[in-house]
């Protein structure tokens, strides 16, 4: 019988620290609530503390080990730290009452984390403000990605850190800026908050209040979605605000690599140049326009407020923030399509959005092309491009495997979700918004609803196709495999 191949002194002790660090970041949630006089800080320094504490004895217990993490190890390390990320900030949630069942406040914290705004309360405003920023702060932190914050702060990864940075991006399509995968993660994150400074200025000056702005911003551009009010965005009425959530919500899903060839090597043709860039914006225009025409041909809607609706709905869908306007589900069932088939594709890779990425789509129709042409002209000798990149054909056939994956899995929670009393439409709507990172479905899990009456174990299920869709089907998947654990 083969060995254990997985050592777990060394994923034991960086888990360890990245639990030190996550107590470390709740505190600012605490310090907003003591400002703003809320005697429930105490939830969060009640999360904080012992998350930190129970780190800390972790590390200490292997510290000795400063051995390298395997691909392996680092894939495992990866699940250990989404996971537990969402149990341990889902503590606060647990001791404010207003969360029933710890299914449900797990739910809800693996959807700030995973950025997908999917939320089991009736009504938001009954948090209290420590609790509130938390739960937006979880959608900053898990849109750049805990785990690349953990590589940004803790260069004593060393080499291992490589490997952990290429286990929680599986399957993405980034550029390596840096050298070094720790000034690749901090410039990433330079450009990260610079964008989120911008943002609050900005809706400050549009006539949010310091809170929402601070809690919006976190959400728009972890393109997570989660709000301060019930009624989402709508609640504003503002078309400032809504053209402003528009644009960053657009650039969070677009690839942060290319905003720092933009903006830091002042390269403006970056954009430009890039395939999957293009057809992101063409896909959002041409989607704004479609949906823009049903609304004023068949609901009656002034061309101005028609194109306002369509522009912050495709973006908010095709970003994978889950931000509601209006209530699509009232809308031409064309427009309610495209915004479904808009919720499967997603942002870039090496963006904060989720969904298949928008480089797989443009992968999947030029190989398809090229099948044609192999047909047609079988001597000719062709080759899948994606920008200046020739793909070879395990790359090819990598792509569709990911995509017969996705699909199989996607089938699969609709059974398990569908088995757990959940109607047909919100059941197939829901999984993929949560695999996707949307947020809100359609049915009993629309726009205007939420997923609170959806029973405990589709739930579980649904938290699964959350941290699922975050870390790429891949690397979650390839845990379940016995050949992963043996040498």
């Amino acid at each position: 019988m083969s060995a254990i191949s997985i050592r777990t002194a060394p994923v034991a002790r960086l888990l360890g620290l990245f639990l030190v660090l996550f107590g470390i970041a709740m505190l600012p949630a605490a310090g907003v609530g003591l400002a703003m006089g809320d005697a429930e800080f105490r939830l969060i320094l009640a999360g904080a503390l012992p998350v930190s504490a129970a780190g800390g004895l972790l590390f200490l217990l292997f510290r000795a080990n400063r051995s390298e993490l395997t691909v392996r190890e680092s894939l495992l390390l990866v699940m250990l730290i989404w996971i537990s990320a969402s149990a341990a900030g889902s503590i606060p949630f647990v001791l404010s009452g207003r969360f029933p069942h710890f299914a449900d406040a797990f739910f809800e914290c693996a959807s700030g984390f995973t950025t997908t705004g999917a939320s089991v309360l009736p009504e938001v405003e009954v948090l209290p403000p420590a609790v509130q920023f938390w739960r937006h702060y979880t959608h900053w932190l898990g849109g750049m990605g805990i785990v690349l914050l953990m590589i940004a702060v803790l260069p004593v990864i060393g080499m291992g850190g490589v490997n952990l940075f290429r286990a929680h991006s599986a399957g993405m399509k980034s550029d390596k800026l840096k050298p070094r995968m720790f000034d690749t993660a901090s410039t990433l994150w330079r450009v990260y908050i610079a964008l989120t400074l911008a943002e609050y200025a900005m809706l400050r000056l549009a006539g949010m209040t310091p809170f929402d702005a601070i809690c919006h911003t976190f959400s728009s551009l972890g393109t997570g979605g989660f709000s301060t009010h019930s009624t989402s965005a709508a609640y504003f009425r503002s078309p400032a605000i809504e053209y402003i959530l528009a644009l960053f919500m657009l650039l969070a899903s677009i690839n942060f690599a290319r905003h720092y060839q933009v903006w830091a090597l002042r390269d403006p043709r970056a954009y430009a140049r890039d395939p999957e860039v293009r057809l992101h914006l063409g896909l959002t225009a041409a989607a704004t326009c479609a949906i823009g025409y049903s609304l004023v041909a068949s609901n009656g809607y002034g061309i101005h407020t028609a194109f306002r609706a369509a522009l912050f709905q495709v973006v908010s869908i095709i970003s994978c923030t889950g931000f509601a306007s209006d209530d699509y589900e009232k809308w031409p069932y064309v427009a309610q399509f495209i915004l479904f088939v808009l919720m499967w594709i997603g942002g870039n890779g090496g963006s904060t959005a989720g969904g298949v990425k928008t480089f797989r789509v443009l992968m999947l129709f030029r190989a398809i092309r090229h099948a044609f042409r192999r047909i047609t002209q079988p001597r000719r000798i062709f080759s899948v491009r994606l920008g200046d990149a020739a793909l070879d054909e395990p790359q090819v056939h990598s792509l569709l495997t990911m995509i017969l994956i996705t699909v199989m899995f996607y089938v699969a929670a609709v059974v398990a979700v569908t088995a757990g009393g959940v109607d047909l439409l919100t059941g197939l709507t829901a999984v993929i918004s949560c695999m996707s990172g949307v947020g809100p479905a359609w049915g009993s899990a629309g726009p205007t609803e939420n997923y609170a009456g959806i029973s405990e174990s589709a739930k579980w299920v649904l938290s699964a196709c959350m941290l699922a869709g975050r870390v790429e089907l891949y690397a979650f998947l390839v845990l379940f495999l016995p050949s992963f654990w043996r040498d």
